[in-house]
Formats: structure tokens, C-alpha cells, sequence
């Protein structure tokens, strides 16, 4: 699936977070999400592209 979306439990897990701390990155803006009815999603791909900017610096 080209642009899977994922909840913040999901996104917790794959970045091996506490979803609290999901939840603060993406409410602070650190983490690259939107709001859809008040709940967190997050486009894989743009987790992977947040991940390699991370790498280099």
C-alpha cells in the first residue's frame, strides 16, 4: 500500500516510543501528523522522510 496511514498506537510501535510520547512529539509538531475527528494519523512515508532528515543531522 503506497500511502498507508497509521494511528499514533501504530506509529508508537514503530518507532518503539510510549504512545504518550508519540502523542507530545506530534502535538509539539515534531512528529509529521494531521488531525482527522480529534485522533492523531500519520503518513508512513512521511515518518520514513522525517527519520532520514533525523539521520543527518
Amino acid at each position: 500500500m503506497k500511502d498507508q496511514i497509521l494511528t499514533l498506537k501504530e506509529v508508537a510501535s514503530y518507532l518503539k516510543l510510549a504512545e504518550k510520547t508519540a502523542y507530545r512529539l506530534a502535538s509539539e509538531s515534531k512528529l509529521p501528523g494531521f488531525k482527522v475527528g480529534g485522533s492523531w494519523r500519520f503518513r508512513k512515508d512521511d515518518l520514513e522522510k522525517w527519520i532520514e532528515q533525523a539521520k543527518r543531522t
